[in-house]
């Protein structure tokens, strides 16, 4: 088995994308989780652009790392100067890693009109910083920048620097598709070219401009590279870098390729969803492998196939990703899949059930419901419908009161009023919002008999206008999505109030999750 090593640049790269900013403590948890996953090597920053990637490299020599390199990136030497009193290279030396990566030009414009410098003397900057490096002791990568561009508008130069890294003792040399303009025939060619002229193992590193990252990444390792850069979900400067989670999942269950670890393929959504969190950012629904509904299904046709074989609409087992299948439910779906949904409740052949289901969803959807994201919303539905559906409290009142302090900063508390067994609480919280207030006070009333409630986690809250041109007496819908220990899961409220529709959702989630404990405990 071919072995393909996987470069995360994540942390450099993937953090000058707009809106990204790790703190110190991020990028030594991502580098943490890379490891974990056996990612070969992890690019940790660029030392002399900033004290925190500095600070990083200090710190990351204290982590047990088991399988992992971490290189230090940095520019090769400035015009007209020498390696060893270059502020860069010198930089890249402090940061103290065995292994470090060099980006140079390999595109004569950027040669004569971005560095102003002659061709004759990049290739000597390109070789006097490898060589400085090497004397030092270090392995040295070597990041040919715009080389497909550099390729298109003079192929013999552009290859002569690759020489000139060669020569100086590079040992992988990388070949950048910086602009992400290049398209899969374009690498073919000129990979195919350059790994005839060289003897050094050979790198792909492709942005994402032209939406074939991926494809560019994966026919460059066809065609003879053995390491492919990118960073995890593509996060990266303009439309990213090519994402390393869907370049290792073809290259490892499509093609055959020794990537990572064996059993890390099965934590692949695990990780992107950690990096996601990490940066701040929203889960992509439609990301390939990983994203919520990468294998969800909501046609009739298709949920009814897909439950007999799998493979008729699936190009693979969701769990060698660490991902699960979702069937939708919609006023598109047939009764075959609220069959599929209410598996659990084995009520396959009351068929009158199943049509009293899917009217009462068709009815709702038509009120501007929506169960796609709120599958716990549904469960309840299917409860009721069953008999099953026995309330864990009763709301009798609540009171939601926004009002200013005397700087000016708004304070919301929410009072509520449920019964709860026998048992009536009035409980009071203040919150960040009446949202976060009402939620507050409900846990105050719910958590002395149900303290699982605790593991209880707002993630994420939508709203939408269903009939805009009610205008102010237009309803919302609100779809909050929630996380306990075991998953993630969502819920749904309709109204022309938004307190209103926002307690719907509320409320579904936390009897959900009662329901849910319940069926675990056996109680």
């Amino acid at each position: 088995m071919t072995r393909v090593f996987i470069y995360d640049t994540t942390l450099r790269d993937g953090s000058q994308g707009e809106g990204v900013n790790f703190s110190l403590v991020d990028k030594l948890n991502i580098t943490r989780r890379l490891d974990e996953m056996g990612i070969d090597f992890i690019e940790g920053g660029y030392p002399l652009s900033n004290p925190k990637d500095a600070e990083y490299f200090r710190e990351v020599r204290k982590l047990p790392l088991k399988h992992a390199r971490v290189a230090a990136f940095g520019m090769t030497r400035r015009k007209n100067a020498k390696a060893d009193d270059d502020p860069c290279v010198q930089a890249i030396l402090g940061a103290e890693t065995s292994l470090v990566t060099l980006v140079g030009k390999t595109w004569d414009l950027h040669v004569r009109e971005v560095i102003g410098t002659t061709l004759e003397e990049n290739i000597a900057m390109i070789a006097d910083s490898i060589a400085c490096c090497k004397a030092a002791g270090r392995e040295v990568f070597y990041d040919a920048e715009h080389f497909f561009d550099g390729y298109k508008h003079n192929p013999d130069y552009a290859i002569e620097t690759l020489r000139a890294a060669e020569r100086a003792g590079a040992s992988v040399i990388i070949l950048c598709d910086t602009n992400g303009g290049s398209l899969p025939e374009d690498i073919a060619r000129a990979v195919t070219k350059v790994r005839n002229s060289l003897k050094a193992e050979l790198g792909i590193h492709c942005h994402n401009d032209s939406e074939v990252a991926v494809a560019n990444s994966l026919v460059a390792v066809a065609c003879g590279a053995t390491q492919v850069q990118g960073t995890i979900n593509g996060i990266g400067e303009r439309c990213g870098n090519v994402d390393l989670i869907s370049v290792v999942a073809n290259l490892a269950l499509k093609q055959g390729y020794d990537v990572l670890r064996p059993e890390s393929l099965r934590r692949l959504t695990e990780l992107s969803r950690y990096v996601y969190e990490t940066a701040n950012m929203n889960f992509r629904p439609g990301q390939a492998f990983v994203g919520s509904s990468a294998f969800a299904h909501k046609g009739g046709m298709h949920t009814h196939a897909v439950s007999k074989l799998a493979s008729s609409y699936e190009h693979l087992d969701p769990a060698l990703v660490g991902n699960e299948r979702r069937i939708l439910v919609s006023e598109l779906s047939g009764q075959s899949t609220i069959l599929t949904k209410t598996a659990k409740y084995q009520i396959a052949n009351d068929r009158a059930l199943m049509k009293r289901i899917l009217e009462q969803v068709q009815d709702l959807e038509n009120a501007g419901y929506e169960f796609e994201a709120a599958e716990a919303s549904f469960d309840l539905i299917v409860k009721r419908c069953l008999g099953v559906y026995m309330p864990k409290f009763q709301r009798l009142a609540y009171r939601v009161n926004i009002e200013a302090d005397r700087d000016g900063v708004p304070v919301t508390e929410a009072t509520v009023k449920v019964l709860v067994g026998e048992e009536r609480m009035h409980t009071v919280s203040e919150g960040d919002g009446p949202v976060n207030a009402l939620d507050g006070a409900l846990r105050k009333a719910l958590l002395p008999r149900y303290p699982r409630l605790s593991e209880l986690h707002l993630v994420d809250y939508k709203v939408r206008v269903v009939n805009a041109r009610a205008e102010t007496a237009a309803r919302v819908r609100v779809v909050i999505e929630w996380r306990d220990g075991d998953g993630i899961w969502g819920t749904v409220g309709v109204s022309e109030n938004i307190i209103e529709a926002s307690w719907q959702a509320l409320s579904d989630a936390i009897e959900y999750k009662l329901f849910k404990d319940e069926d675990a405990t056996g109680a």
